[in-house]
């Protein structure tokens, strides 16, 4: 019998050293494939990384003292007061006081919230996580900022009022320049009212509602931000070639479905073994498993498998090997067999069913009923089904059957069986997996346009990068690095065919953009995007994963007539409605705002309206906050299932193997961040 694996959490090495992931070695201490080490907190194997870890690593240990492995905010302020490493770490920009002073106080408690959502406490994988984030939107004008800073506090008091702020723009023009670089100064700031308005708007913005503001807020609302790259932790690889997958044989259809087999055996795994000889194939409705059990303990210790597959009939040898006590570790089945009535406790277990099953027909309700029943973040259900119907009566998708074909495309069976021996949960690693159907180039692309909605700004040109004024719409010139990575995701097509074939690739090569524009609305960003991602990270964390943009952020495209893509770039609260005007097609999937991952769709499906005079045709492209997405539904009107109570899912797709149709039921999930013209 083997051991699972322990379930992820931080821990304290023998060398005192903080520990994220800790795997027990497997009870055949000979094998050096199948024992894992222990492993510290990683993001990169670059040296800024390492200096990285090994820096918020001494930190934990102060603030952490007593070594839980949690941190209350209380604990946060003392390690603060305590410490100046530690509060130069938690508030890079203030200078190292004391706590007395009130605003440092304010950013502490302002800190903890922000990666607590409401809890009473912190992982230091939060903590870490969240300050590694951090680390990678670093401020590129720190020291410009600093010096206008100065300028204005003139009486170094350490904080500003409206009423000094007037005054530095009037006496110093290098501040009237950095603050308001679209407003010509007719007179004082004092007698003249555009002026006076430009003043008060950005202290506002500056200040959010306090009667002074301080340096963090200054460099909060001016700095610019380096993109997002790759800044993943230590999550699980795709290491295949060390991992070894048992296949119980009756039931998985080796002879009558070939196909799934030969993608287990050609998928790069280190040994793939078919336990089938002494088992029989499970007709009876009460099958006796018992007399078999021996069989398959042998095969077991024989073969010491990372994870065991079963399918169909063979699903019943699988809750006997639970039941015994024989196999704790990772399970995937293929098809809900009768006897399988609840998840087993603490095992990982991926669950396939498709919705038009012939054999062992099983509701969406009962499937979730099921999944209910099961450890959170240990269980995944990968589930297919029909979409609503089209006008003409068809689907656009169509769920599987028994023999579950969509295990066969988009290295599937594959990537389920690489998800249920993750550390992170098998759902959190399928997701994430999606990127890989994505072009390389596409995915650079995104990195450099980032994928939080804060990098957003970073590219603006509206005065003081705020997005406040009537102008909402910015050209962005051709030949520029930001027209190349927007046109790059434009033109992206997937690594593999997608499921809408409405034209042949090559006619998509001829498409060329001939007007691209950012979309700048402050009001939006400010007032629904961000607090919406916000939400959406506070959630994903609250439930045990590790938020990451651009796995829970995604980019998408949306086609409208010319009305309604007016109205959601100028609209000063919400761009997109979701559930207010209901959208085309609306019911395929459930309620919401639709998006494609790719633009071809969207015009090809003929999504963008009539073409202009000149036949040219727009589209937004937009950033989404996805969350943790589940399969859509017609049934859907805007309320999602539970993934983890009180946590409902975020968002909703057309298909759990390679999404290409995202479905978002709230405004601030997404914002239009550009309108492309093309012809």
């Amino acid at each position: 019998m083997l051991n699972p694996h322990a379930p992820p959490g931080p821990q304290k090495g023998q060398d005192g050293r903080f520990q994220f992931w800790k795997v027990p070695p497997r009870e055949h201490s000979g094998d050096s494939v199948s024992t894992m080490a222990s492993l510290s907190l990683s993001f990169d194997t670059r040296d800024e990384d390492e200096r990285f870890r090994d820096n918020v690593q001494a930190i934990l240990h102060k603030i952490d003292a007593d070594g839980r492995g949690t941190i209350s905010e209380l604990e946060l302020i003392g390690a603060v007061r305590r410490h100046p490493d530690v509060a130069a770490f938690v508030l890079p920009g203030f200078e190292c006081r004391q706590l007395r002073d009130e605003a440092i106080f304010d950013a502490i408690d302002d800190a903890f919230e922000k990666i607590a959502g409401g809890k009473q406490r912190i992982t230091c994988a939060e903590f870490a996580a969240h300050f590694r984030r951090s680390a990678s939107e670093r401020t590129l004008n720190s020291a410009e900022l600093q010096q206008m800073y100065a300028m204005i506090d003139g009486n170094h008091m350490g904080s500003v009022s409206k009423y000094e702020l007037f005054g530095a723009v009037e006496r110093n023009p290098e501040v009237a320049r950095f603050l308001l670089p679209s407003t010509v100064l007719s007179g004082r700031v004092m007698s003249d009212e555009a002026a006076f308005d430009a003043v008060k708007r950005v202290f506002d913005a500056v200040a959010g509602g306090k009667k002074r503001f301080e340096f963090v807020d200054f460099e909060r609302h001016f700095r610019k931000v380096a993109p997002v790259m790759d800044v993943s932790p230590a999550l699980t690889l795709n290491d295949r070639a060390s991992k070894r997958v048992l296949i119980i044989g009756p039931g998985f259809g080796r002879a009558l479905n070939p196909r799934q087999g030969v993608m287990v055996e050609q998928g790069g795994y280190l040994a793939v073994s078919w336990c089938s000889d002494g088992l029989p194939n499970p007709e009876q409705h009460n099958f006796d498993v018992r007399p078999y059990l021996d069989t398959l303990r042998a095969a077991i210790d024989q073969f010491r498998p990372h994870v065991i597959a079963c399918a169909s009939k063979g699903g019943v040898y699988a809750v006997g090997l639970w039941a015994s006590g024989l196999w704790r570790g990772p399970t995937l089945l293929i098809n809900a067999h009768p006897s399988f009535t609840r998840f087993p406790e603490g095992i990982p277990v991926v669950l396939c069913q498709g919705s038009n099953d012939e054999v062992y027909p099983t509701s969406r309700a009962r499937l979730e009923e099921l999944l209910a029943t099961g450890m959170a973040n240990r269980r995944f259900l990968y589930h297919t089904a029909n979409s609503g119907q089209l006008p003409g009566g068809q689907h656009s998708r169509i769920g599987d059957m028994h023999n579950m074909g969509s295990l066969q495309t988009h290295d599937c069976l594959p990537r389920l069986l690489d998800a249920v021996t993750s550390r992170e949960g098998p759902e959190s690693y399928f997701i994430r997996s999606w990127r890989d159907r994505l072009s390389e180039e596409r995915l650079r692309a995104e990195r450099c346009l980032g994928y939080a909605p804060d990098l957003l700004r970073r590219r603006w040109t509206s005065p003081c990068h705020r997005g406040l004024d009537k102008q909402k719409l910015f050209d962005v010139p051709f030949g520029s690095e930001e027209f190349s990575l927007v046109n790059a995701v434009f033109k992206a097509q997937p690594r593999e065919p997608p499921a809408y074939f409405l034209s042949p690739p090559a006619t998509w090569e001829a498409v060329r953009i001939v007007k691209l524009e950012r979309v700048e609305n402050g009001m939006v960003l400010e007032g629904c995007t961000k607090p919406y991602y916000s939400t959406i990270e506070a959630s994903v964390t609250d439930q045990g994963l590790q938020f990451e943009p651009g796995v829970h952020t995604a980019w998408g495209f949306h086609g409208a007539d010319a009305n309604a893509i007016d109205s959601i770039i100028h609209n000063p609260v919400n761009g997109f409605q979701p559930l207010a005007t209901g959208t085309r097609g609306s019911a395929l999937w459930g309620s919401g705002t639709y998006f494609a991952r790719d633009a071809k769709y969207v015009a090809d499906g003929g999504f963008c309206g009539a073409p202009a005079a000149d036949g040219t045709r727009t589209m937004l492209m937009s950033l989404l906050s996805t969350g943790m997405p589940c399969l859509g539904d017609p049934q859907h009107r805007g309320v999602l299932p539970f993934r983890m109570r009180p946590h409902r899912y975020h968002s909703s797709v057309d298909c759990l193997s390679s999404p290409e149709v995202f479905i978002v039921q709230h405004s601030g999930a997404a914002h239009a961040a550009y309108l492309i013209t093309f012809a």
